[in-house]
């Protein structure tokens, strides 16, 4: 069996600003709306990555009180040719980093920055 990424489906509490956060300040392409199931919803292609996203199911309840890291989900990964201009760019458009750029024991240069409803974003270029 050959296992492949297909996509990333993103909860969030306020479509519209996520839509707009991934297609404005990441330059996703918005190939449409739909519903997941009975929730609202879209589809963003991420430069050949689909990222799904949805609001609360009717009836679902969402938990956001989480004060510290969950099994599971962490962060998203964005790889870039150049960290630093990424970072530049991406305070140019508003985005506040938590971890400014770095490089790491294993080659590569990092950076993290919350997007809507907290998600952590990486970026990484390899060195």
């Amino acid at each position: 069996m050959n296992y492949r990424f297909h996509h990333l489906h993103l909860l969030c509490g306020d479509l519209e600003a996520t839509v707009d956060f991934f297609t404005r300040i990441l330059g996703a392409a918005l190939k449409g709306y739909q519903k997941f199931g009975t929730a609202d919803g879209a589809s963003l292609d991420l430069n050949g990555t689909i990222v799904n996203l949805r609001v609360a199911a009717e009836g679902e309840t969402v938990n956001t009180d989480i004060t510290g890291p969950v099994y599971g989900y962490h962060h998203m990964a964005l790889g870039v040719d150049d960290t630093d201009a990424a970072c530049r760019e991406l305070t140019d458009r508003g985005v506040e980093f938590v971890v400014q750029p770095r490089n790491t024991d294993d080659g590569l240069r990092v950076a993290f920055f919350k997007g809507p409803d907290d998600v952590l974003i990486e970026l990484v270029q390899e060195l």
